[in-house]
């Protein structure tokens, strides 16, 4: 009997993308999960902090953020444009996780961490990170941290999300 079953990255990833459907955020919806061997311990997505208005109530909270970056031996200017509104789904997920659950597990979550959220899970016990869409604009800094934290950090690129989790959102 062949087993038809999905692997279990396919499995723990169309969960996380699920679970960003319950995300309000015109920018991007972004969904977590933490698992422990084969165990689902928790969820999260981004979103403003509960009893607050969310930014499809009360609009985007734009941070506007410009550095120096190296881009093909030059350096160059990035902006960055962040919602500060809005708590990430990584941020929640370690809000709303226990330490000791935390320790060894793994976290998939449906876009690459920025930074400031790889800068936490790389503190938080946690041994592997999985992701599906990149965000670029950390790609660098975040992988080099995390393979130093020897922190297994790695894409599913052949992922495709169910088709009901899909939404337009901008970047």
């Amino acid at each position: 009997m062949i087993d038809t079953r999905k692997d279990w990255d396919t499995y723990f990833m169309d969960i996380a993308y699920m679970v960003s459907t319950r995300s309000r955020c015109g920018r991007r919806h972004v969904g977590a999960v933490l698992v422990q061997g084969k165990k689902l311990l928790g969820t999260a997505y981004n979103g403003a902090p509960m009893g607050m208005p969310d930014c499809s109530e009360a609009g985007c909270m734009i941070s506007e953020e410009v550095s120096l970056v190296q881009v093909d031996g030059e350096e160059k200017m990035v902006k960055k444009q962040r919602c500060i509104r809005t708590i990430h789904a990584e941020q929640n997920l370690l809000l709303f996780t226990d330490r000791i659950d935390r320790e060894g597990s793994t976290v998939y979550v449906t876009d690459e961490p920025c930074w400031t959220c790889a800068n936490m899970l790389a503190n938080s016990g946690v041994v592997e990170i999985v992701f599906h869409r990149s965000y670029p604009k950390d790609t660098d800094k975040v992988t080099s941290m995390l393979n130093s934290k020897e922190i297994i950090f790695r894409q599913l690129q052949l992922y495709e999300p169910p088709n009901e989790t899909l939404t337009s959102v901008s970047n």
